[in-house]
């Protein structure tokens, strides 16, 4: 179990620096294009270290500091801190001293997308379109857009280099080198870089090997599949739900004769396959199913009801599991959002996805509470869970910790019930802790509730 106070605690001591000199625009681009995105605590959060940049100036604090300029407590203060790393937006460091010593964290700054980047960006772009809306996002796109200039129709009269400046003997480079600009100049010290910002998604999100394995080299050679490829083809694959081998024809579609791959034609093909396969709608994370990489029950026969759960939790998608959790009735929006932003900032796989849905559902009344979703699919995000039976277990595991996350804003005192069993349960919710919040829920008779739904969505299926 990772708690927050096991990696942070607030005498732990930081320092702040950038990946290169932040500019006017960057502060436009994360309020109005990340903002939406990560929500206003992260982005407080990055503007307060922004600022801290240069008030620290090199020297080290303690997260007091940041607690007190913040308004806010250690466990916000980390979890956002989460979710900068998770976009790309900022590094963190550790340098482990000795045990009974305070930690010493580095943040570094990482400057956001340039506006070109973010709208190329195929997956930040479409979740920005789904955050704001069309108006808006037209409205955004047009603000960081210039007009556009033909320089068909202009000739270029640009000089260069060595039409200007005039040839230095290369003895008086060297010598002028020895004298003035010794290596000692900048020990300890680097110069002011500027890195392009990035997030990171696993190369677990697609089967390269499966992907690979049907692909013919000669007519797509591995040396084709750059790093950017490679990157836009996770991409694509986490946001339209693409598999290997529907992946293969897309690539094969947009490779030239030259063995170049066109990002920019294999995004197009992408959005065709996607409206294709859904009729033009949206892509919406809630929609996908388990990746059949991560099914552990995918050529096996339940013998069991804890394995019967398993396979329905990986072959169901976590809008379809609400819906039949309502009883046939559309989940709401407010819970659709809320799924939606745990799997793409968790980047937590759908079937993960819905054992937290079944588990939060019976421990807290048939609710979805936003603050313990995020924080249970934060934990697993960090645990790097993959798969249904991973969360499960994990589930049990920490049962106590996260009933004690759902309690720990109580005020006052209350009367603990222990579970009464009447009948045989999935393994992994045998669990022994005390009941949710209102006395009157039944644990026992929810989790029937919620097999017989289910048993009744397999059925119709």
């Amino acid at each position: 179990m990772q708690h927050h106070w096991k990696e942070l605690i607030a005498v732990d001591r930081y320092t702040v620096q950038s990946r290169g000199v932040l500019q006017e625009v960057d502060r436009k681009v994360l309020t109005l294009l990340y903002q939406p995105l990560i929500g206003c605590r992260a982005l407080a959060l990055y503007m307060t270290l922004w600022g801290e940049l240069e008030l620290l100036d090199g020297q080290e604090a303690t997260h007091h500091r940041l607690m007190a300029l913040m308004q806010c407590g250690l466990p916000d203060i980390y979890s956002e801190r989460l979710k900068l790393e998770g976009i790309g937006l900022l590094d963190t460091y550790v340098h482990a001293k000795e045990a009974d010593e305070p930690k010493l964290f580095l943040y570094e700054l990482r400057p956001p997308l340039a506006p070109d980047q973010f709208f190329r960006d195929e997956m930040l772009s479409v979740f920005l379109h789904r955050q704001v809306g069309r108006h808006l996002f037209i409205q955004l796109s047009n603000f960081f857009a210039r007009p556009s200039i033909d320089e068909t129709k202009f000739t270029q009269v640009t000089r260069s280099f060595s039409d200007v400046f005039s040839a230095v003997p290369a003895e008086q480079i060297v010598a002028g080198l020895s004298e003035e600009a010794g290596p000692e100049l900048l020990e300890g010290k680097d110069h002011i870089r500027r890195d392009e910002a990035s997030y990171v998604l696993d190369d677990d999100v697609f089967d390269f090997e499966l992907f690979f394995a049907g692909l013919s080299k000669q007519l797509v050679p591995r040396r084709a599949v750059t790093a950017k490829v490679k990157e836009a083809i996770k991409k694509l694959a986490f946001l339209y739900g693409i598999p290997p081998l529907e992946m293969q024809k897309l690539v094969l579609g947009v490779i030239d004769p030259a063995y170049h791959i066109d990002i920019d034609a294999l995004r197009r093909a992408a959005r065709e396959w996607y409206e294709l396969e859904h009729g033009g709608v949206e892509p919406r994370l809630v929609e996908r199913v388990q990746p059949l990489a991560y099914r552990t029950m995918e050529n096996i026969e339940p013998r069991t009801k804890e394995e019967q759960l398993m396979k329905q939790l990986e072959t169901i998608s976590p809008r379809q599991l609400l819906k039949e959790i309502s009883g046939g009735a559309e989940p709401s929006l407010a819970d659709l959002q809320l799924i939606e932003d745990v799997m793409f900032k968790q980047q937590l796989l759908p079937g993960v996805v819905n054992v937290l849905i079944y588990y939060v559902m019976l421990r807290t009344n048939m609710k979805l509470s936003k603050k313990y979703v995020e924080k249970i699919a934060s934990h697993w995000a960090r645990k790097k869970v993959k798969t249904v039976k991973e969360a499960m277990e994990l589930a049990k595991e920490e049962a106590k910790t996260y009933q004690n996350w759902a309690n720990e804003k109580e005020k006052g005192t209350r009367t603990v019930r222990k579970v009464v069993r009447t009948e045989i349960v999935p393994d992994w919710l045998n669990m022994d802790y005390s009941q949710p919040d209102d006395d009157d829920f039944d644990v026992e008779q929810a989790r029937k509730e919620l097999e017989e739904r289910l048993k009744k969505y397999r059925d119709e299926s």
